[in-house]
C-alpha cells in the first residue's frame, strides 16, 4: 500500500496551559474532549494529542482521567490515542522550588504512560518555560530520558519525540534510538513558534524548518506543530516538504485574526489546504499502517 499522498493530521484539543477564559471553545473535561475529538476525527484528524485536566481544569496526568477520556473516544472512533507525558504548568503537575521558580514533577509525568495509549509524547530534553511571571523547569536529564525510554518500551507505547530545537533531536532521541528504544518509522514532532515562552525554542522560518528536516535520522517521519500565528505557515510548509501536521487549541486559539477558533474548524481548514495542495488526509487506519501501530479494538 502506498501512502505518498497521505498526510496525517493530529488534533491537539486541550493542552496543559490554555484556559477557557482565553477561548470558551476549549474542551477540558472527558465528555467535552471526547465529543470534540470525534468531530475532529470526522473532519479528517487521525491522531489525537491528549492532555488531561482535573475537574477544576488544572493540569494532570492522572491515569484514571486519561483512561476515562481514552475510553470515551474509543467508543466513538478509532483515532490514534497519543497521551502527554508533559502534563502542564499547574494542577497536579508542578511544585515550587523557590519563589518564582516551579518544576514540572517527573513522577507525575510518567503517569501519562499508564492509560493504554497507542503513543505518548517524549520530551527528551530539559527546558525552562516562562508563563505569567513564573519560570517552570521541565527537567528531563539523560538519566531521566533512560528511565522514560525503558517505561515506554515496557508498556509498548510508541514515542512521539518532541523537538523545539536541533539539539532536542540530535542528542538524547538519537542516542535512545541507537540503543534500540524505538524502531522505525520514528515519529518526530517539530514544535516551532514557542521561542517566546520556551528557552531554547525556535521561531518558525522556512530555513529553520528545512534545517530540522535535514537532520532527521534515516527512517523518521516528521510532524510540525506551529504555535499561534506560526501554525498555518509551518503546517503548510510541512505538507509541501513531505511531512505531517498538528493543529488545535493547544497550540493556537485563533482561526484568523480576531476570530476565536474551534478545534473542528482548525482541522477543516487544514484538510482543505492539504487537498488544495494535492494531498489527502490519512484515515486513522492508514495512519496506523504508516506508523507501524497495531490495529485498535474499539469499544
Amino acid at each position: 500500500m502506498k501512502f505518498e499522498s497521505k498526510v496525517i493530521v493530529t488534533i491537539a484539543p486541550t493542552g496543559g496551559v490554555v484556559k477557557k477564559s482565553q477561548n470558551p471553545h476549549l474542551p477540558t473535561q472527558p465528555s467535552e474532549i471526547a465529543e470534540d475529538v470525534y468531530r475532529c476525527y470526522d473532519a479528517g484528524a487521525s491522531i489525537v494529542a491528549l492532555h488531561a485536566r482535573r475537574t477544576d481544569d488544572g493540569a494532570t496526568c492522572n491515569p484514571e482521567i486519561y483512561q476515562d477520556i481514552n475510553s470515551r473516544i474509543l467508543t466513538k472512533c478509532g483515532i490514534i490515542i497519543n497521551n502527554s507525558t508533559g502534563g502542564g504548568v499547574d494542577g497536579d503537575m508542578v511544585r515550587s522550588l523557590e519563589p518564582g521558580l516551579d518544576e514540572v514533577i517527573f513522577e507525575e509525568r510518567l503517569k501519562g504512560l499508564e492509560a493504554g495509549a497507542d503513543m505518548a509524547t517524549f520530551d527528551a530534553h530539559t527546558v525552562l518555560a516562562s508563563f505569567a511571571g513564573r519560570e517552570i523547569v521541565v527537567n528531563t536529564s539523560p538519566a531521566r530520558c533512560d528511565i522514560m525510554a525503558k517505561r515506554f518500551q515496557k508498556t509498548g507505547i510508541k514515542p512521539e519525540w518532541e523537538c523545539f530545537s536541533l539539539s532536542h533531536l540530535v542528542q538524547d532521541p538519537i542516542r535512545l534510538i541507537n540503543k534500540g528504544f524505538d524502531k522505525p518509522p520514528y515519529w518526530v514532532n517539530f514544535v516551532l513558534g514557542a521561542d517566546r515562552g520556551i528557552q531554547g525554542g525556535l521561531p518558525y522560518t522556512p530555513q529553520i524548518l528545512d534545517m530540522l528536516i535535514g537532520n532527521l535520522p534515516k527512517g523518521a517521519m516528521f510532524c510540525v506543530s506551529g504555535i499561534g500565528r506560526a501554525q498555518l505557515p509551518a503546517t503548510t510548509h510541512a505538507v509541501l516538504a513531505g511531512g505531517h501536521v498538528r493543529v488545535g487549541l493547544e497550540d493556537n486559539l485563533y482561526l484568523e485574526q480576531g476570530i476565536l477558533a474551534t478545534n473542528v474548524r482548525l482541522v477543516e481548514k487544514t484538510v482543505r489546504i492539504i487537498r488544495e495542495l494535492g494531498y489527502e488526509p490519512a484515515t486513522a487506519v492508514e495512519a496506523r499502517a504508516m506508523l507501524g501501530l497495531a490495529p485498535r479494538k474499539l469499544g
